[in-house]
């Protein structure tokens, strides 16, 4: 692009300046050769009449050039007066060809693509008579034929420069509008990159905003299944203890040290869940032990018959798999014993291949279904909070239940591995 510039500027100045230095040079060297070429008197008024008036079209060119649109009839005008003042001049010294030839430069430019041809002739014309041997018209036979062979060398010179011309011309037409494209395909770059900047910013708003609701969602589900669980079994074991401290003192110390387990129990649970930690019962068992002792203990504390099955071959479970099981187990149970009011429960951890499903089943009174408030995020974290836990992990939780029936609860998850 730097060369290019600099290229427009020299044809510029050339195009401004150069028809002067030709003009006074051509001038110059036929005021030298009067003699030689036997100038009369009368030409060589002629002569610098003809030269004053190429000056002063010249002055007229150079100022108005700048304000006229390109291929105007100005241009044309211009170029025929000149092209005519030169021929005029030739014809009374052949040295004014110096000047004449500047038809060969701007012809492509200030005529019509049609009459460019006809321009570059006339030019040819004009220099073939004054390189001729008699100046113009040729005197002699022997002057024709130098003139038509010259003219005919400077006509295949001219159409041949002209060509190419117009190629340099085409080609920067081209990387003009080359250039004028990635322009404006910088442009929209630059203003996809400021889109793409500002959406970036957006999404890294909107990704925070949404890992601070999860992780208040997930601290909450912990709560809920640690803290609150809990709390509602001391204060279960500490009401049997208020019940029995007169008829059996022995049978309060049992729920009064049932009620100081659940308290160390939910303590440490809750440490856990803020740190984001495993469960303390997969600390040192995998899940089918994990399951199997949170049965045994809740069928102990709220006497109810309760029976724990594993099916499939037993692999280990990737922690985040194995917690969330866990705690739907124990939600499951805890809304059994608080609101089924069941007599029997069981529970089956089922390996079936590319997958692992949990099935909690009691036979308490069950529900409507369809009369729970949809699951919201906030407030409770019943069965909606299960299946929050289930889709985190790409798993799902169904319900089959009614009124009288008891209850199934089924969590069906990927299987996996432990890495």
């Amino acid at each position: 692009m730097s060369g290019g510039t600099t290229a427009e500027q020299r044809r510029e100045q050339f195009h401004r300046y150069g028809p002067h230095a030709m003009l006074g040079l051509a001038a110059l060297m036929a005021w030298l050769s009067a003699g030689l070429v036997g100038m009369s008197r009368a030409q060589m008024y002629t002569a610098g009449g003809l030269a004053a008036a190429a000056w002063a079209l010249q002055v007229w060119w150079n100022r108005s050039r700048p304000r006229l649109p390109a291929g105007s009839w100005s241009g044309r005008v211009y170029y025929v007066l000149r092209s005519a003042i030169g021929f005029a001049l030739c014809w009374c010294n052949p040295f004014f060809s110096v000047y004449a030839i500047l038809g060969y430069f701007d012809a492509g430019t200030l005529l019509p693509k049609r009459f460019v041809r006809a321009g570059l002739l006339f030019t040819a014309a004009t220099m073939a008579g004054s390189q001729s041997g008699s100046g113009m018209p040729p005197v002699s036979l022997l002057n024709w034929g130098a003139f038509l062979a010259l003219f005919a060398l400077h006509a295949a010179l001219a159409f041949l420069f002209g060509d190419l011309d117009a190629r340099e011309a085409a080609k920067a037409r081209r990387q003009k509008e080359t250039i004028t494209e990635l322009e404006r395909t910088n442009t929209r770059l630059e203003r996809a990159l400021a889109e793409n900047a500002t959406l970036h910013a957006q999404l890294l708003l909107q990704a925070r905003e949404a890992g601070i609701a999860d992780e208040r969602r997930r601290l909450a589900a912990e709560i809920h299944d640690t803290l609150a669980q809990g709390l509602a079994g001391i204060i279960t074991q500490l009401q049997a203890v208020t019940s029995t401290a007169g008829s059996d003192p022995a049978l309060a110390r049992q729920h009064l040290d049932r009620a100081s387990a659940l308290a160390r129990h939910s303590l440490g649970e809750a440490r856990r869940s803020v740190h984001n930690l495993v469960p303390a019962a997969l600390e040192d068992d995998d899940l089918p032990q994990a399951l199997g002792k949170t049965v045994t203990a809740w069928a102990g504390r709220h006497a109810v018959r309760a029976e724990f099955t594993v099916t499939g071959t037993v692999e280990p479970l990737h922690d985040e798999v194995g917690a969330t099981l866990l705690r739907i187990a124990e939600e499951s149970l805890a809304n059994a014993a608080r609101h089924a009011s069941a007599t029997r429960a069981g529970v089956t951890l089922s390996y079936m291949g590319d997958e692992v499903t949990l099935d909690i089943r009691d036979d308490g009174r069950g529900f409507d279904p369809t009369a729970l408030p949809p699951y919201s995020g906030a407030g409770g974290f019943g069965l909606g909070g299960m299946r929050a836990r289930a889709e985190r992990i790409a798993g799902t939780v169904t319900v089959e239940t009614g009124p009288g029936l008891g209850t199934a609860v089924s969590a069906r998850v990927p299987l996996v591995r432990r890495g």
